[in-house]
């Protein structure tokens, strides 16, 4: 049997290799923004989380129906607004500056289907506190990351130069990077498409 993840997040495929699952990686092609368009405005963080990683898993189980299909997908909450990923560097410094002395929470869902059927939906959550950082330093670290800063809900990489932008973190590390690793390995060995 065969594990699909339906991303185009390599950090997503990199975290599943790393754990020693092996997957084939196939890009749902689903436009984001028409979907989240298409949700109630005063629908919880958690469903728009869920609901986003259903429709990734959604668009490539169509294809895939003989396989388990891992989609995944993480939103960013400040005040109860969503934000998504910026569109550019001078979004992602407006984001970046509105976060700076914040703590926002991270939202990451995954779900498992087969044949377009749900089989499980794993929703974690992790807060995080940024420091107050200079204009200056949003500057150098802007400079440093470039463009990569807008594949990121948050424009950073907790992994990476992001720590740097951080106080305190109160959550899983894994979520935070957009996967809930842990219960998604418990969920795949209870359901013995990996080896217990």
């Amino acid at each position: 049997m065969t594990l699909v993840l339906a991303s185009t997040s390599e950090i997503r495929r990199r975290l599943l290799a790393t754990a020693g699952i092996a997957v084939q990686v196939i890009a749902p092609t689903i436009d984001e923004a028409a979907v989240r368009h298409g949700l109630a405005p005063d629908l919880p963080a958690a469903r728009v989380a869920e609901t986003l990683a259903e429709a990734k898993a959604q668009a490539v189980s169509a294809s895939r129906p003989d396989d388990h299909v891992i989609g995944a997908d993480q939103i960013l909450v400040l005040d109860n607004a969503i934000y998504a990923k910026p569109g550019d560097l001078a979004e992602a410094r407006r984001h970046l500056a509105s976060l700076r002395g914040r703590t926002h929470t991270l939202v990451t869902a995954a779900v498992v289907l087969r044949d377009g059927r749900m089989l499980t939906t794993i929703t974690e959550s992790a807060d995080l506190t940024m420091r107050h950082f200079s204009d200056a330093f949003l500057d150098r670290y802007l400079a440093a990351v470039g463009p990569d800063v807008t594949r990121s809900v948050g424009g950073y990489r907790l992994e990476e130069l992001g720590a740097q932008l951080f106080d305190r973190i109160e959550g899983d590390y894994f979520t935070i990077l957009g996967l809930p690793l842990l219960p998604l390995l418990s969920f795949l060995r209870a359901e013995r498409l990996i080896p217990s």
